[in-house]
Parts: structure tokens; C-alpha cells; sequence
């Protein structure tokens, strides 16, 4: 048997995988439609964390201050703000300052990158702001009665609401993407199953005759464990691709119907993990349908 080389071995799983074509092709959907939704689930959540972060609106109190404070009243303020219990830090953010980071998000957006160009750091409507960063949510009301009662402060803005609904929203995808994976993963193996049984049982004389002359568990078994394998690869390679144009369809559509205020991460910047998840996925689910699938025929 040494005379066979790895060519053999792949010319006869191409051969296998293009004798059962419509099975194979099942095989090769079921897989890739597992993969897109793994993706797209795990890039919505990898969106929200991102968004969360970017807005800062986990554990963060929004202070606006009043227009008519001198920048002395206003440091005083900041400093008896820094006291206050349950206060972790306290981020200054002037009047200079708002309007520089709202021309920053405005122009990642082409429809909007010059809407605020008339404005200057003496006019705009964009006020000073306190960002309060607070530790313990069971004394949050206290503190933000205190700070409601603050002279000099006219908004009092938390997004503890809001964070906590987003976080259950989170917990509910990752719940239901967790049940999606378990089931199209099982389907995907299912389907691979007897993609390889259909190989296996269109070579079973073969099979018998080179266990008769003494073939080795492995020589019988590396050309169907490499349709697995190659399903898994041809799966993975499909779905990323697939993965990478609806991806940039949406985010483009997300950020021209919300003029820039979401931000979408881009693709290449997870593209690798992406790559990589569906490559180890596909090849693993691939073998494993492949492994199960050869069980009986390698008994003594």
C-alpha cells in the first residue's frame, strides 16, 4: 500500500464527492447556512459591545452644564462633583470639545461630514458636559438625586435603562444564536452522515476486498475523512464570502440611514477571527460526520 501517494487519496474523495453531487451539495448549504448565522449573530453582538463602549453608556451619568457658568464656577463644580459617594471619576468635556467630537463623528459620513462646518467654537449649540463614571448601580438614585440638585447643572442624563435593555437584548440573541448553532450544527453532521454512508456504500465491495488483502483501517478510512474535510472547506470558504458581502450591505445601509451616529466595525478588522471560526467549524464538522458515518464498515 506505501505506493500510494496523497494524490490517491484526494482523487478518490473528488471522485466520491462528484458521484453523490446532490447529496454533496446538500451537505455543502446546510453547512454554509450554519456558518452565515453564526457570523451574522456574532458580529451583531461584536457591534453592540462596540457601540456600548463608544457611547460610553455602561455606568456613565451625562451632566449638562449651564451656559451661563464661568470656566472657575464650572472647575469648582467638576471638583465638588469628584466628592460625591459612588463617584468613580468625573471627565470634563468643554464647549471646544463637543463641537470637535461632533464634526469627528459627522464626518465619517459623507451626506453629513459638513453640516456642522458653519459653526465655530463661540457658536454652536453643542454645551459643556460632565461625564460622572459611577461604581455601585443600588446607590445610583442616590446619586443622582444629588446631582439633579446640583445649581449650574440643567440635564441629568443615565443610560442605565437603557444599557440594562440593550444587555438583556444581547442575552436574548446570544440565547437564541446559541440554539440556532447547536441545531443547524447537528443538521450539518446529519446530512454529512449520510452524504459519506451514500460514498461508503457505493465502494462497499471495494471496501471488502481491500480489508480481504489486509488494507489498513486508515488507507480505507483517509479518503472519506477527506470528503468531510473537504465539505467543511468548501463551506467555510463559500460562507465567508457570502459572510463579507452582506455584511458590508448592511453596515453601509446602517450607517447611510443613520447618518454616521452608529458605528459599524469593519469587516477586516474582525475578518481573520471570522475566517478562522468558520474554517475550524466547517473542517471539524466535517470530519466528525465522516468519522461517524465509517463506524460499522471498519468492524472486525
Amino acid at each position: 500500500m506505501r505506493r500510494y501517494s496523497i494524490t490517491y487519496f484526494f482523487g478518490q474523495s473528488f471522485r466520491g464527492l462528484w458521484r453523490n453531487g446532490v447529496m454533496t451539495l446538500a451537505s455543502v448549504l446546510v453547512l454554509m447556512s450554519c456558518l452565515i448565522v453564526m457570523g451574522s449573530f456574532a458580529a451583531l453582538v461584536l457591534n453592540i459591545n462596540f457601540n456600548l463602549d463608544s457611547l460610553d453608556m455602561l455606568n456613565k451619568i451625562v451632566l449638562t452644564v449651564d451656559t451661563d457658568l464661568s470656566e472657575n464656577e464650572t472647575i469648582e463644580l467638576g471638583e465638588k462633583i469628584k466628592t460625591f459617594q459612588n463617584v468613580s471619576e468625573v471627565i470634563y468635556t468643554s464647549k471646544r470639545q463637543a463641537l470637535e467630537e461632533m464634526k469627528e463623528l459627522y464626518s465619517q459620513n459623507e451626506e453629513t461630514q459638513n453640516l456642522l462646518d458653519d459653526y465655530d467654537e463661540f457658536n454652536h449649540p453643542f454645551p459643556a458636559q460632565f461625564t460622572v463614571s459611577y461604581v455601585n448601580n443600588e446607590e445610583l438614585q442616590t446619586l443622582l438625586f444629588r446631582l439633579n440638585e446640583l445649581e449650574g447643572i440643567t440635564d441629568v442624563s443615565c443610560y442605565a435603562d437603557i444599557a440594562a435593555t440593550i444587555e438583556n437584548i444581547k442575552g436574548t440573541i446570544s440565547f437564541i444564536f446559541g440554539w440556532f448553532m447547536l441545531i443547524l450544527f447537528v443538521v450539518s453532521i446529519f446530512v454529512i452522515i449520510n452524504t459519506i454512508k451514500l460514498a461508503v456504500f457505493s465502494r462497499r465491495q471495494e471496501i471488502s476486498v481491500m480489508r480481504y488483502v489486509g488494507a489498513t483501517g486508515w488507507f480505507i478510512t483517509l479518503p472519506f475523512v477527506l470528503e468531510g474535510t473537504l465539505i467543511g472547506l468548501f463551506s467555510s470558504g463559500i460562507a465567508f464570502l457570502i459572510q463579507w458581502y452582506l455584511y458590508n450591505r448592511v453596515a453601509g445601509g446602517i450607517i447611510g440611514n443613520t447618518g454616521g451616529i452608529l458605528q459599524i466595525i469593519p469587516f477586516w478588522d474582525m475578518g481573520l477571527n471570522v475566517g478562522l471560526a468558520f474554517l475550524c467549524v466547517g473542517v471539524l464538522t466535517g470530519i466528525i460526520g465522516s468519522s461517524i458515518s465509517l463506524g460499522k464498515y471498519l468492524k472486525a
